[in-house]
């Protein structure tokens, strides 16, 4: 079994209230964010979501008319100490694997969540689970 976890991207105007709207669809339907980032371009942006119920999240928000995707991505722990983001990025650099984008936050027990979208998913989850990194699937974040 292959761990990883579902985010959830939605495309919107940048503009006041955008966030908002998309808080109000989650909490009427009672779907909680474990953690999310917005990146803008212009007059655009994208906002990245990791949900409880991202399948749930996916259906709502087409039905309110957003431009959703859900995207496979992975979640690792790492210890929130000064050089921890540096040993995963050797190892990462090491086995040739690209990020297209990561973001973190702190989880549970103060370990710091790392995800990350690479280009080659599979190939990511066969080399990083050969180092025995810990791998994270969304139950481990509720």
């Amino acid at each position: 079994m292959t761990k990883t976890i579902k985010q959830i991207s939605l495309f919107a105007e940048n503009k006041a209230g955008r966030l908002l709207k998309i808080a109000d669809v989650l909490g009427k339907e009672g779907i909680n964010i474990r953690a999310f980032t917005i990146a803008e371009s212009g007059d655009f942006g994208i906002i990245r979501l990791i949900v409880d119920k991202p399948d749930q999240a996916h259906d709502v928000f087409k039905k309110e008319g957003f431009t959703v995707s859900e995207t496979d991505i992975i979640g690792i722990e790492i210890d929130d100490i000064p050089g921890a983001l540096r040993g995963i990025a050797a190892l990462f650099a090491n086995g040739n694997i690209n990020i297209d984008y990561s973001y973190a936050f702190i989880g549970r027990n103060q370990k710091a969540i790392l995800i990350v979208r690479v280009s080659d998913l599979e190939g990511a989850l066969a080399y990083l689970k050969d180092k025995d990194i810990h791998l994270l699937e969304i139950s481990d974040l509720l």
